[in-house]
């Protein structure tokens, strides 16, 4: 297994997030993936996210959670 071309991918995504927020919606992070026009491994991932507010440090966690539940820290990186 190598790394994807996507491999930080999901760490841009959460810096643009918190960029000027704090906490952010389950809808603020699936909006700004559509925006990233994200490949299907990682809009499965996005969409793994249960409902509520996220501070950067849950919704990393939650994200590493699904990442590594599929094996796929090593291709696409996970967050912090």
């Amino acid at each position: 297994m190598q790394q994807s071309e996507e491999f930080g991918t999901l760490q841009r995504l959460v810096d643009a997030l918190f960029r000027e927020k704090k906490l952010v919606s389950r809808l603020d992070v699936l909006l700004t993936a559509e925006s990233f026009d994200l490949i299907d491994d990682l809009v499965e991932i996005v969409t793994l996210l249960p409902p509520g507010k996220y501070t950067r440090q849950r919704l990393c966690d939650q994200l590493n959670s699904a990442i590594s539940g599929h094996g796929w820290g090593f291709v696409y990186g996970t967050v912090e």
